[in-house]
């Protein structure tokens, strides 16, 4: 490997590393956002995580966490991802257009008292936003999982911000965050 590429990837680690510092300054909405997880699932309760491409991806992840495990030997806790079921997805976007595929899922399976989580590095992805309004709407916990920009933010009742400007970074502290969740969410359940 030439000097130069070694270079970028020292570049992109120390990168992460600060962005990880600076969001280490606040962490009071991530132990919000924890707490309103725990407080769903102890109500019997699920868990509804959406976005797109790589956020997409991550609510796959964070919602998998929830049902299998993270690290503790425990039961299993109701969550989904919304971004998985492409036959829900296709024919919601064929139907009714893009903007609605999370929409319309939580409009058939969120109650009031779940916890609907939004992650868009953006903070404006349109299917987030409409999700978030609707589970404001039907009394659903909303929890907006953002970076630096967007409304997203303004929508749901609980905000966690990565104020990052490259999306990588904003994606790299996202699962970071998402993982900081799970390991509350299983002390706050499990002990």
């Amino acid at each position: 490997m030439s000097t130069e590429a070694e270079a970028r990837v020292v570049r992109a680690l120390k990168d992460a590393a600060a962005a990880h510092e600076r969001m280490a300054a606040n962490v009071a909405p991530v132990v919000a956002a924890a707490a309103a997880i725990v407080a769903a699932l102890k109500d019997g309760r699920s868990v509804f995580a959406f976005g797109n491409g790589g956020s997409a991806a991550d609510a796959q992840h964070f919602t998998a966490e929830l049902v299998d495990r993270f690290e503790q030997e425990r039961r299993a806790w109701p969550a989904m991802a919304l971004s998985t079921d492409t036959s829900a997805i296709t024919a919601i976007g064929n139907d009714y257009g893009f903007d609605r595929v999370f929409a319309r899922q939580l409009e058939a399976l969120g109650r009031s008292g779940d916890v609907a989580l939004g992650i868009t590095t953006s903070g404006n992805s349109p299917n987030v936003l409409r999700a978030l309004e609707l589970g404001n709407d039907r009394g659903l916990v909303t929890i907006a999982l953002t970076g630096r920009g967007g409304t997203a933010g303004t929508i749901a009742r609980l905000h966690v911000r990565v104020d990052e400007g490259r999306t990588a970074r904003v994606q790299e502290v996202h699962i970071t965050l998402l993982h900081a969740i799970c390991e509350l969410v299983e002390q706050g359940l499990n002990g």
